[in-house]
């Protein structure tokens, strides 16, 4: 089953053809230097769904290099939306500014901080979270930007089965973590107030609905 899924990503991801010479220059910069950044079946996804949904404001809890914040960015300035975005990495964050820069967006509010403070200080509210940063912290940036959450907000967590580690051996230096992203999976599916999906794509994809 796995290695059916793996398939079918390779075909999706051959299936897409981008012509952006920005968002292509990041993937190669990605690519090069180990950055992680969305992959592309699930850059895909994030588009359709901002676009769809109609999202205004955003939150993005990791803002690495910019990437998924320009998709993000694009799509909700159509809608007089704005995108806040978090990044505790100096180099990634100063990075992240030159693509910002280079976007052409005026939309986007970049904070450099760690986001575990930084959400704290945040007061406005939003239509959609998209948090991909230190798995460690995935419950606390949950518990902080749902928070700052409209009703029938959608919050987007990436990489939540950690490189699979949720469900096949892991390296015993990630014991704590693969102990609190099991944890926290089971309190999004216990928690009331809202409803909670897992889909097996990408490295996990977890989606929180606000009722």
């Amino acid at each position: 089953m796995l290695e059916e899924l793996k398939e079918a990503n390779r075909y999706i991801i051959d299936k897409i053809k981008e012509k952006d010479t920005l968002i292509l220059e990041m993937e190669k910069y990605a690519e090069e230097f180990n950055v992680p950044i969305v992959t592309k079946e699930v850059a895909e996804y994030l588009k359709f769904i901002v676009k769809s949904h109609q999202f205004k404001n955003v939150l993005e809890v990791g803002t690495a290099i910019g990437y998924s914040g320009i998709l993000m960015a694009r799509e909700i300035r159509k809608n007089g939306g704005k995108l806040y975005t978090i990044e505790i990495d100096e180099e990634r964050f100063n990075l992240a500014q030159e693509n910002f820069k280079k976007s052409n967006l005026d939309n986007i509010i970049s904070i450099k901080g760690d986001a575990v403070e930084e959400i704290k200080k945040i007061n406005d509210k939003f239509d959609f979270v998209f948090i991909d940063a230190s798995k460690g912290h995935y419950m606390e940036f949950f518990e902080d930007s749902y928070k700052l959450l409209n009703e029938n907000g959608i919050i987007f967590i990436d990489n939540i089965m950690f490189r699979g580690y949720l469900y096949k051996e892991f390296p015993k230096r990630f014991k704590t973590i693969v102990r609190r992203l099991n944890e926290f999976i089971d309190y999004l599916y216990e928690r009331e107030g809202g409803e909670f999906v897992l889909l097996p794509f990408g490295d996990g994809i977890g989606l929180y609905r606000k009722k």
